[in-house]
């Protein structure tokens, strides 16, 4: 399929300290035409007609009502963290846009990080660690 013919997605950035990290945007590729904000932002009038999704990285893009009343072809907003607290979705639904998330996504590197805190604080690591190392 021509990237003309796949659907867009709009993403703030595509690397750098905002951006979608360069493999997410890797696969995205293969399914979506990348459109990034600036792009979006210097052709609106061509780019909002394109845009069939948002995908939302650490919270960015923001959505808000003007960039929903921008994208008329709107379907989905793909959020790539667990909650959504930062999404207005009663707004979102007012424009008939569905919402998703990865709500596993960090399910076991949680349960692992919390596993490794209870284990230090057991085990006294961290004392343990300074009494050898002073100064560290």
């Amino acid at each position: 399929m021509a990237e003309e013919e796949l659907p867009g997605v709009l993403v703030l950035d595509i690397g750098g300290t905002h951006g979608v990290l360069e493999n997410v945007a890797a696969l995205l590729k293969k399914h979506f035409h990348l459109i990034t904000m600036k792009e979006f932002i210097e052709n609106k009038k061509e780019m909002s007609k394109k845009i069939q999704s948002v995908f939302v990285f650490e919270c960015r893009p923001t959505i808000d009502q003007e960039l929903l009343e921008s994208l008329p072809n709107l379907k989905v907003i793909g959020n790539s963290g667990v909650g959504v607290d930062h999404l207005d979705l009663k707004m979102i639904a007012n424009f008939g846009v569905k919402v998703t998330n990865t709500p596993h996504a960090v399910a076991d590197p949680t349960a692992d990080i919390g596993m490794a805190l209870m284990l230090a604080s057991a085990r006294r690591l961290v004392e343990g660690n300074v009494l050898n190392f002073p100064g560290s």
